[in-house]
């Protein structure tokens, strides 16, 4: 798999065997991201960011996290229908950390059965993330596996499909 914004490396990666596609982007203008995962019959994630990654965290901002999200990655779904991806290649990220406060990871979490009831598969990535820092007062990220291990099977538990994760022994 692929984790990207740009069309040309999603290409390269199919290209070079990759079945999935997870774009981080997923709510940026379509720059042939989307007919390029259709082209080749691949899996695609459309993962929740608002915001570039450079800056993703400086103030991010919603009225309502919950209801926003899951506008957005319903319209990103529809997209990828209407581009040619199968519905059964489909799945959506709600960006846990991504452009988001703590309160809006939260937000987010309690509302994945919500989030679940859109239809695709949900993925969720809370591994090592910054807010199971703020959460549990452990600075370092390799340090996290408790509050990793907690969230994946929280998220599991309110029907999260995929999760992923750093450490898998």
């Amino acid at each position: 798999s692929i984790d990207t914004r740009r069309a040309a490396v999603a290409r390269a990666a199919l290209d070079a065997g990759a079945s999935l596609v997870n774009d981080v982007g997923a709510l940026a203008p379509d720059d042939g991201m989307l007919a390029a995962v259709a082209a080749a019959g691949a899996g695609y994630i459309a993962m929740h960011l608002r915001g570039e990654p450079r800056t993703m965290q400086d103030d991010p901002c919603f009225d309502d996290v919950v209801a926003e999200v899951e506008v957005e990655l319903r319209t990103a779904v529809d997209a990828a229908r209407a581009a040619g991806i199968a519905s059964d290649a489909l799945a959506i990220d709600p960006g846990i950390g991504f452009g988001k406060t703590l309160e809006h990871n939260l937000a987010l979490l309690r509302a994945l059965p919500r989030l679940c009831a859109l239809g695709p598969p949900v993925l969720v990535g809370t591994s090592r993330k910054s807010f199971l820092g703020r959460l549990t007062g452990v600075a370092s990220p390799s340090d996290r596996l408790a509050g990793s291990l907690a969230s994946a099977v929280l998220a599991a538990r309110d029907s999260a499909r995929i999760l992923r994760v750093h450490d898998v022994t």
